[in-house]
């Protein structure tokens, strides 16, 4: 919680297109707008519109950049999902930057609008399908790179098949923590079969962050409290999001971990690829889409 790691590159983005899920406040507002202030076209990917909007009017009084857009997505819903990448690909010719940044924590047991227990579902599939729908205009624009939002609660994390939804057991922190643990094994599997495309990705530790995510846990907001001043602000929660995007030279390293702008630790879990390669065929079988993609 002590490290600070800060993103010191100074490339900039004029022409290139950007996505950041969840980015209406917190680590996604802030990504967005270091995004923007280097000249990129940015898509507030956001379920709150109203909230979107006004991160939006901040983000482009902020660095003069008017191309900042706000756009619908809940990734508690795979209609909305779908919805969000159709209209974008009618709108975009490019994509360069694909933030997935959104997630829930520690909520009380519940359900997507498909089923899916709410923090694999959102946190897990909803970006796997939001990733695959994409995929194709990131191939396009290539180089380009995904990044994927992670947590040092992976270490806790566990993928149980037979209890994938959470209806036999369920704990609300450890749900959290499996689906941090399938954030990485997306991104180490998706690296697999991105070899050669010119798209790499990345997951990432944001580190402790003062952020809206601990809204459903009163003993969370009460530690943060406590310890706040060994809590990141948001600023510096993004750092590790913009080096991943941005630094350059990161290729050969797709599929690896960071925090703190550095490699960071890997789980034995998140390092399994016979894990990660069934996670990805459940996955695709849970939302209807070919294995191979």
């Amino acid at each position: 919680m002590l490290s600070n790691g800060v993103c010191t590159s100074n490339v900039q983005l004029p022409g290139k297109v950007a996505i950041v899920t969840g980015a209406n406040t917190g680590i996604g507002k802030e990504t967005a707008k270091d995004l923007a202030q280097r000249g990129a076209r940015v898509y507030l990917a956001c379920r709150d519109v109203d909230k979107g909007e006004l991160a939006a009017r901040e983000i482009q009084a902020a660095t003069g950049n008017s191309q900042v857009f706000v756009r619908k997505l809940d990734l508690a819903d795979t209609k909305s999902i779908r919805a969000f990448a159709k209209d974008f690909l009618a709108e975009e010719k490019h994509l360069h930057l694909l933030i997935n940044n959104a997630g829930v924590m520690m909520c009380p047991y519940s359900k997507t609008a498909d089923g899916f227990e709410m923090h694999i579902g959102v946190n897990h599939l909803g970006h796997f399908l939001l990733t695959h729908l994409l995929l194709e205009k990131l191939k396009e624009s290539a180089p380009s790179r995904i990044v994927n939002l992670s947590s040092l609660g992976h270490h806790l994390g566990r993928i149980h098949f037979h209890n994938l939804q959470g209806e036999k057991f369920y704990s609300a922190s450890l749900a959290y923590c499996h689906s941090k643990l399938a954030n990485i094994l997306f991104t180490k599997e998706l690296a697999r079969r991105l070899k050669g495309s010119g798209v790499t990705t990345y997951s990432v530790h944001p580190g402790t962050v003062h952020s809206e995510l601990t809204r459903h846990s009163s003993i969370m907001r009460w530690l943060w409290q406590l310890f706040f001043i060994f809590i990141k602000t948001p600023q510096e929660g993004a750092q590790t999001s913009l080096y991943c995007a941005l630094t350059e030279g990161l290729e050969s390293l797709s599929g690896s971990h960071f925090s703190d702008c550095q490699l960071a630790w890997v789980s034995y879990q998140g390092r399994n690829e016979i894990i990660a390669r069934r996670l990805w065929n459940v996955s695709c079988d849970l939302l209807g889409l070919p294995v191979d993609w």
